[in-house]
């Protein structure tokens, strides 16, 4: 019921911020009697706590199951962590992909110990110490080896300091 010249674009704008798609958004008068409103939506780049959307850069989003697409991959870690998670999901995603591979979980735990599972069911253990190291390590090496036997192996241990274990699906290791 308002006129033009009484709409308060910063109400506006704060508005459709405030919906939980939306990452951006701007509105301008356009003369002689419109608003031009252009609203930038989030993009997901994972599930967050099976509750949640997060994007690139650790924001969380779209706090309903029902918004919340299945085949994304699953982060979860700590509260205020969300940041770091993918920042690492997303280090580790591309030489995973290169390996004709997919990452579809990552776990941060309370104390601070990394998980990753990969679409072939493998699952891998790189812990809390010297985490970078051994991200490196599972991406030049173990995921070589992964991407080979994958129908043999139930879960990779990268918590050794110059190597790493392999569960076997027949029970040896």
């Amino acid at each position: 019921g308002a006129g033009l010249l009484s709409v308060r674009l910063d109400d506006v704008r704060r508005s459709l911020r405030l919906l939980p798609w939306a990452e951006a958004a701007t509105v301008q008068r356009r003369w002689p009697r419109s608003l031009v409103v252009q609203v930038i939506e989030q993009q997901a780049v994972a599930r967050w706590n099976d509750t949640d959307l997060v994007n690139s850069r650790g924001d969380r989003f779209a706090s309903s199951p029902r918004f919340v697409p299945r085949e994304l991959p699953q982060l979860a870690g700590p509260s205020g962590s969300a940041a770091e998670v993918v920042r690492r999901f997303l280090e580790l995603q591309g030489g995973v992909v290169e390996a004709g591979l997919r990452l579809v979980a990552l776990r941060l735990d309370a104390r601070g110990a990394w998980e990753l599972q990969l679409d072939n069911g493998v699952l891998v253990r790189i812990g809390r110490n010297q985490v970078d190291e051994r991200c490196a390590r599972f991406l030049t090496v173990a995921l070589r080896m992964i991407s080979q036997r994958a129908a043999d192996i139930a879960y990779v241990d990268m918590r050794y300091s110059n190597g790493f274990a392999i569960g076997w699906r027949g029970g040896s290791t």
